[in-house]
């Protein structure tokens, strides 16, 4: 695997370990170039159909008696926005247009990732830092210092001190210091991300402008105008047939969204969902170590890993408190012992299969027990298709279970498309199972879970729930460490 790097400024470095988070290891990249061996952007993530090209800048605003503000402002807005909005337009004409690209200047490292240049959605965001203490000088009613933008049909030309007018056909993004680490921290997942940026240029297609005095503020109303009707967040009306011919966001949103007990709980509810991303994490590293056994692909979709990563942050947590539990729940039942749990995903037809078995350390100790433990892992993939025919992908996680592992462990990971399924495919499966009765026995437990996006507190009287982990409990993972020492998201 090619070294990437790091970035080159502090505010770079920041921008490229908040994608780290986002995106993962493995699809963001800071400071890519062109074959003219000049930079392409700050940093280029890309995961499945999604090309996200990201630039920063940093320009402090300088103020003084003798200086215009005006004057200051629309040099500021050149040099950090404008200039910028026309080297993102130009980036992803590069891309449109095919050519390759390096990550170094020197132009012998390719970028691994694929990407195709006429179908993919592009992304172009701006980072502009240097007009935060400005921001808030200038208005003591600007909560935060953050730019107010305004969507509309403009030709970039001159506009007011802290607003930004963006051509609303040809549409970039702009954050700022304060908003930055709130959108990449609140949509810490492609899905979610890439889901906020949709609809935004959704939004400012469809109305002759849209406007808000910080990213943040647009971030909480989008998070909480929940379209039930078609599963959505969407910014605006519900209702398509509303008579709407502009939208304006208003100043404070954000602000008021995090005081309430909603927002408060669901980020305490959500810190379990942080075990998916360290299973992922781990195998990324393996991944850039060059220790990843196996033959999946990561890099270009055809893994687990890669479906794992098409999670939103709910729905990982739905995920995440079911495998702890069933890691908890694992019986005591001999020496040789084996459970699987059947945990649907939230892309349509798709769903995961945890394997747990339980062996003697002599038998964990023989060479090709990895083998045979993947092995078994294919067989109840193979017979979770059997009992759910309308699945077309099933993803195998296995591991030695916990309780009984010793506190060391390693996980398996397969991916079995099963949209087409053979006679042949079901018989083999079916006889494989013979000896197993994944998916058949009598002991079968069904349980329906709503998970929802936001978690309301509980009542004061009703008793905690059960089984929670809490943080002094021995980690669930097998490490023998306390909870809150190792696996407990931080």
């Amino acid at each position: 695997m090619n070294a990437k790097s790091a970035g080159v400024t502090e505010t770079e470095r920041m921008l490229a370990d908040f994608c780290q988070r986002s995106f993962l290891k493995l699809w963001s990249y800071p400071n890519p170039f062109k074959d003219d061996g000049h930079e392409l952007c700050d940093l280029l993530a890309v995961f499945d159909n999604h090309v996200f090209i990201f630039f920063d800048r940093e320009n402090k605003l300088p103020e003084g008696p003798d200086k215009d503000p005006k004057v200051v402002w629309d040099r500021w807005k050149r040099n950090v926005i404008d200039r910028q909005v026309k080297t993102a337009h130009g980036a992803e004409r590069y891309l449109r247009n095919g050519r390759p690209i390096f990550l170094d200047a020197k132009r012998t490292a390719s970028f691994p990732l694929a990407i195709d240049a006429e179908n993919s959605v592009v992304h172009k965001i701006i980072v502009a830092h240097g007009a935060k203490q400005a921001c808030e000088r200038a208005s003591p009613d600007n909560i935060y210092g953050s730019l107010a933008i305004a969507y509309t049909e403009t030709d970039g030309g001159p506009t007011e001190p802290f607003h930004i007018e963006i051509d609303r056909r040809n549409p970039v993004h702009i954050l700022d210091s304060h908003n930055m680490p709130i959108v990449l921290g609140e949509l810490d997942t492609v899905g979610d991300l890439s889901a906020y940026l949709d609809e935004k240029v959704r939004a400012a297609s469809a109305f002759d402008y849209l406007t808000y005095c910080g990213e943040e503020d647009l971030l909480g109303h989008y998070l909480l105008n929940y379209d039930e009707a078609n599963k959505r967040n969407v910014i605006g009306p519900k209702n398509e047939n509303e008579a709407v011919n502009g939208i304006m966001i208003g100043e404070g949103e954000w602000h008021d969204f995090i005081q309430t007990d909603l927002y408060k709980n669901t980020k305490k509810v959500n810190r379990v969902s942080y075990f998916w991303d360290q299973l992922i994490q781990r195998t990324c590293q393996n991944s850039l170590d060059g220790s990843l056994g196996g033959n999946s692909n990561i890099l270009r979709g055809e893994s687990a890993i890669y479906e794992m990563v098409k999670e939103p942050r709910f729905m990982r947590r739905g995920l995440a408190e079911k495998m702890l539990t069933a890691v908890q729940r694992f019986p005591d039942a001999g020496p040789f012992s084996r459970q699987v749990t059947f945990l649907p995903s939230y892309q349509p037809n798709v769903a995961y299969v945890l394997l747990q078995l339980r062996a003697p350390d002599a038998y964990r100790a023989e060479p090709d027990y990895r083998e045979k433990r993947r092995a078994v892992l294919e067989v109840a993939c193979g017979a979770a298709k059997n009992k759910f025919q309308d699945l077309v992908k099933v993803i195998g996680i296995g591991i030695d279970a916990p309780k009984f592992s010793g506190g060391t462990n390693a996980e398996d990971f397969i991916l079995m498309p099963c949209e087409t399924w053979t006679q042949d495919l079901r018989s083999h499966y079916e006889e494989q199972n013979q000896d197993w009765n994944f998916f058949v026995t009598s002991n079968l437990r069904q349980h329906n879970d709503l998970v929802t996006q936001f978690v309301q507190p509980p009542h004061p009287s009703k008793p905690a729930t059960p089984g929670k982990i809490g943080r002094n409990d021995r980690c669930p993972c097998g490490s023998g460490l306390k909870y809150k020492r190792c696996c407990l998201p931080r």
